[in-house]
């Protein structure tokens, strides 16, 4: 498998950037507070521990938004983050919201991917209702590998202010997590977004991230064809190197503001 670890001085380099990019944002906006969803993975909570470090514990509101199908260590865990880096935050129970909403759309309550969107997209309500009225910036958790592959709900956990860890790969995140002293049991935790029941990211992907980091690093940010990249990375097929960039293609719309059309002459 392709390597795309950072050296120890790589990382410390990443993390003075990614603080002074919060750091950055927050002023610009003109204001020294941030909102962050907290669900418990290692990406919100790399997130966290950067934030900390850029505006202070006191300046960051953590938001915990348990749902029907949310797994209770996931929850438990995004409180022991709050608690361990000593944040306030608050606890939204997001079901009595999207119960409403299928009670206004009764139609939709079948359909598992529309309820799960609803369930992102309801969580960024909350992002924004609290940021609005504290006058904060709303911190994204998403990742490269994500981003490229439209891996998240577009205006749910896509609609934020900012993405600190944007530009790593998820298997830098874990490293980087790691670097900045993130237990273990975290930094290894099956990444799941909590869409429904029993749902993980790799198991929907049809691809682990190590996997699918090594095929974007080589083909979608690289220069290496469908074939050449297939024999670079152990136990690739050729057929899923075009997977890979067929969702980098299929979800490009979700990486851009929505377009209007051009102007007339």
């Amino acid at each position: 498998m392709i390597d795309l670890r950072l050296s120890e001085s790589e990382l410390e380099a990443h993390r003075e950037h990614l603080v002074q990019f919060i750091r950055d944002t927050a002023a610009d906006a003109g204001t020294e507070q941030a909102v962050l969803g907290l669900s418990g993975g290692i990406d919100s909570t790399l997130t966290a521990y950067l934030a900390v470090e850029a505006l202070g514990e006191e300046n960051l509101h953590g938001l915990v938004m348990p749902g029907a199908v949310s797994r209770e260590e996931n929850m438990t865990d995004a409180e022991w983050v709050a608690q361990e880096l000593e944040i306030p935050y608050d606890v939204f129970e997001i079901n009595p919201i999207v119960d409403k909403l299928l009670d206004a759309y009764s139609e939709a309550e079948d359909d598992q991917l529309a309820v799960g969107n609803a369930r992102a997209r309801t969580r960024a309500v909350l992002n924004y209702l609290v940021a609005n009225h504290e006058g904060a910036l709303v911190l994204g958790t998403g990742n490269r590998s994500e981003a490229l592959v439209g891996y998240f709900t577009k205006y749910g956990d896509g609609a934020v202010d900012c993405h600190p860890v944007g530009n790593l790969y998820k298997q830098q995140v874990r490293q980087l997590a790691a670097h900045l002293g993130v237990p273990d049991e975290l930094v290894e935790k099956q990444p799941t977004a909590g869409l429904w029941a029993g749902q993980t990211d790799e198991e929907e992907m049809g691809i682990d991230y190590d996997t699918l980091d090594a095929i974007l690093a080589l083909h979608i940010d690289g220069p290496l064809s469908v074939s050449a990249t297939a024999r670079q990375v152990d136990g690739v097929t050729e057929e899923e190197v075009r997977r890979v960039s067929e969702m980098h293609a299929r979800s490009e719309h979700k990486r851009r503001v929505p377009p209007s059309p051009d102007p007339l002459d």
